[in-house]
């Protein structure tokens, strides 16, 4: 089996398993990869292939609807992967028909049997022939199919945009995501990182953009130097200084609320010269993970929705609240099409549960620092909004001006700040 091949059966097992068992691309494919012993051009081919064939999945099966008498339910799911798989190679990799019909046919046969195999060759070929035309307007459900993604998601992110063109951050959310890294203060130097050639972000603190592996560098590989997309390194920076007012920094309390899987923690562990710290994390895999990334602060394993009877009161506390992830589209696809609207009332509900109590395990004067990796209103504003009217002593502080919006809030967004669509609303209490 060739290279190519042995990249086209690592994508369709990857793709297979995000599918059926609910696995996560940006895990289960890097794991997959090395165990492969794939060259360097046949892994950027298989990277390729399934998180763009997750992202572009909506636009593929309008494609797949135009060729086959067979509905897109109909079909089985192993089949539907090789079909998109195929598709998406002839269609936005514009491949050479002949090499992606016949491979992908090939990798048919070995995966399916000949049988389905002449079936799907006779889609692929379909496509040959067929001219596709593709919706032009720019309402919601015409933006949905060009860009693939769920309608619900993009009537979301066109509330939360409120009136600002909507095309360019669809298509940015198409756009995969190269490695950004942390150099940590008083851990890494940053000619660590130039060395292996990263390049310093402009306007950023302590951000290196990276084209390659980071595991090759070995303050990565030590957790001196962490891969933190730049919208994440922003929020904790915001957060770090909020009411810097010259308040003795070195007597406060911190908490990480929701730390796993601590990057942010890292970070912020990084910036804390003094005072306590501590990162809470509700998982116990995943607060090991954190575990990895402290120097100075402690490890916790608690619900958040109920901690402040036996950790005392924190004079800052960052809620990393659990959410829709929809602000991370560009990083891991398959989210936009495993989440659902009814999801956003029950992450919404948790996302209320731990503001609450993080209200009654604040100090005088503290700040929360209220984040989520999702523009939905419903997870942003909404759930500030409703704190605020329920906690009538807390105030909203705004983040850096440069910065802030019109409520003085953080709302980065991918196609204008080249980040995640992360959010941060910070919360004093004034009592």
């Amino acid at each position: 089996m060739t290279n190519k091949a042995n990249a086209r059966l690592i994508a369709f097992e990857v793709l297979a398993d995000v599918l059926q068992k609910g696995e996560y691309s940006n895990l289960l494919l890097p794991r997959k990869l090395r165990d492969s012993h794939l060259e360097p051009r046949d892994r950027a081919f298989a990277t390729e292939l399934v998180y763009g064939t997750l992202r572009m999945q909506g636009k593929l099966d309008f494609v797949l609807s135009k060729l086959s008498h067979r509905a897109i339910e109909e079909l089985e799911l192993p089949v539907l992967v090789v079909l998109r798989m195929g598709l998406y190679q002839l269609q936005e990799m514009q491949m050479p028909p002949h090499a992606a019909i016949f491979e992908t046919v090939e990798l048919a046969k070995s995966v399916l049997g000949k049988s389905t195999a002449t079936f799907i060759n006779a889609i692929l070929r379909s496509f040959q022939r067929t001219e596709i035309h593709f919706p032009s307007g720019d309402g919601i459900p015409d933006l949905a199919i060009r860009y693939s993604h769920p309608e619900w998601v993009v009537r979301a992110l066109s509330e939360a945009r409120k009136g600002v063109e909507l095309s360019a951050l669809l298509e940015a959310q198409n756009v995969g995501a190269a490695p950004v890294l942390n150099c940590l203060p008083d851990l890494c130097e940053e000619g660590e990182l130039q060395t292996h050639g990263a390049m310093k972000v402009e306007g950023s603190k302590r951000a290196f953009s990276f084209d390659g592996n980071p595991g090759d560098i070995p303050a990565v590989r030590e957790h001196r130097a962490l891969v933190q997309d730049l919208g994440s390194q922003i929020v904790v920076e915001e957060f770090f200084s909020a009411a810097d007012d010259g308040t003795n920094k070195s007597s406060l309390r911190w908490l990480d609320l929701c730390a796993g899987p601590g990057g942010k923690a890292g970070y912020l562990d990084a910036l804390i010269a003094h005072g306590e710290f501590v990162a809470n994390e509700i998982s116990e895999p995943r607060s090991k993970l954190v575990a990895n990334v402290l120097r100075r602060g402690k490890v916790a394993h608690f619900d958040g929705r109920e901690f402040s009877s036996h950790l005392g009161t924190f004079d800052r506390i960052l809620i990393d609240a659990p959410c829709s992830g929809l602000g991370a589209l560009r990083r891991r696809p398959e989210v936009r099409w495993r989440r659902a609207p009814g999801d956003i009332a029950k992450l919404q509900q948790l996302q209320r549960e731990l503001l609450s109590e993080a209200a009654r395990g604040l100090r005088s004067g503290g700040i929360i620092g209220y984040a989520t990796c999702s523009p939905h209103l419903t997870e942003t504003k909404l759930q500030v909004k409703r704190f605020l009217l329920e906690h009538p002593n807390f105030v909203r502080l705004s983040v850096s001006k440069d910065r802030a919006d019109g409520d003085g809030d953080l709302q980065l967004w991918t196609d204008i700040n080249g980040t995640d669509c992360m959010y941060l609303a910070l919360l004093q209490r004034t009592d």
